[in-house]
């Protein structure tokens, strides 16, 4: 059997470590083990895997809540899980089943059976503890420049948060919510059923576990309040549309003292009026000359971060494409850049003079046939296919 993971020991906090202690060092060893410190190096991106999967699993407090109680594999129950911890008392009350189905009431979550069958009913997982806030979600357009070079961006973002006047606890100032008479605090209260003794949310908290007598003004005892922040975001380069990046700890802000929920953000790469990317390559058409083409020349080609030279060769034609190597973008984890490839097109010129129109039939009429080799191989399959005709 594998050895159990140590989410405690893998953070380096103790087992009664606040949140905001989870927290700290979490972001410590993230930003310690993070690919743009160590290199990409195998043996720290799979630490940077088990930081996460530790910090995803403590910072929720019912998840933190099973990983106390059954280990890394939580709650067995939670996915069909044999029966382990299974305690009979829970069926006190029941006096047999007799044949009879039991009528759990319009509403009633099964959830609330299984709280009890299986020893979690009855005050025993208080619901009106602290627990995170909700994920939010923003997207955000940048430029191709911006996702080449990465950049900082501010952000607005609509959210709830804890309430100025009382601190998030809903009570006006100078007063604080009291325990819940109903169910002492748990949250929920439990009823008989026919046979079964279930449990169910109770309604004069709603599952907080707390009233309050004298509501903030402000925010009408809620706890919370509607607010837009501006948050400031760096934007690593390599990103493209469609990549997701996290920002821990921005999302609303959760309940009784809970921590926030994380802010995440989409990315949309604005297309580009010179350039097509294509993974981290870029793709640019540039128009050359008839003359360029024919006798070769050194040209200036427009580049992400100015102007490069590039060398056209004599003989050049329409379509050929030269290879400017790291003139491309990023890999999003730092490891290697992309090239800039340059599609030449020749340019036929309009709009002539007369003296220019003479200078140019004059050099047709000194050309022949080994100046058009392709013109030549394509007449050549012609009378092939054609039978000489």
């Amino acid at each position: 059997m594998p050895k159990q993971k140590d989410y405690y020991e893998i953070l380096g906090v103790s087992r009664d470590a606040s949140p905001e202690d989870i927290r700290k060092a979490y972001l410590k060893l993230a930003h310690r083990y993070h690919p743009d410190k160590t290199g990409g190096n195998k043996e720290d991106e799979d630490k940077l895997k088990e930081i996460n999967e530790a910090y995803d699993v403590l910072k929720n407090p019912k998840k933190r809540a099973d990983y106390d109680r059954f280990g890394e594999g939580g709650n067995p129950f939670g996915a069909g899980g044999g029966s382990a911890g299974f305690d009979p008392r829970d069926f006190a009350g029941f006096g047999g089943f007799g044949g009879q189905s039991a009528d759990f009431g319009e509403g009633e979550p099964f959830e609330d059976l299984f709280d009890v069958l299986f020893g979690r009913g009855g005050g025993g997982r208080r619901r009106g503890g602290p627990s995170p806030g909700r994920d939010l979600e923003v997207r955000v357009r940048i430029s191709l420049r911006d996702a080449a070079f990465g950049a900082q961006k501010e952000i607005q973002v609509n959210r709830r948060e804890a309430c100025s006047e009382c601190n998030g606890s809903g009570a006006a100032p100078g007063s604080e919510p009291q325990r819940c008479p109903d169910c002492g605090g748990a949250g929920q209260v439990r009823r008989a059923q026919g046979f079964f003794s279930v449990t169910q949310t109770c309604p004069k908290c709603r599952g907080r576990g707390r009233v309050v007598s004298n509501p903030c003004k402000r925010c009408k005892g809620n706890g919370k309040m509607a607010a837009e922040r501006e948050i400031s975001v760096d934007i690593p380069a390599g990103v493209d549309t469609g990549s997701r990046l996290r920002v821990p700890n921005e999302g609303e802000a959760g309940d009784a003292g809970g921590p926030r929920g994380d802010l995440y953000i989409y990315v949309e790469v604005d297309p580009h009026e010179v350039f097509e990317r294509r993974g981290n390559d870029l793709i640019c058409e540039v128009p050359v000359s008839f003359p360029q083409a024919a006798l070769g020349a050194t040209i200036r080609v427009p580049t992400l971060k100015g102007e490069a030279e590039l060398k056209v060769p004599a003989g050049t034609q329409s379509g050929a494409t030269f290879r400017l190597r790291g003139q491309g973008l990023p890999d999003l984890r730092g490891y290697h850049k992309g090239d800039q490839y340059v599609q030449v097109q020749v340019e036929t010129p309009t709009k002539l003079t007369r003296e220019q129109k003479d200078l140019l039939k004059q050099f047709e009429d000194s050309t022949n046939s080994s100046s058009y080799p392709l013109h030549k191989r394509f007449m050549e399959k012609i009378k092939r296919t054609l039978g000489g005709e």
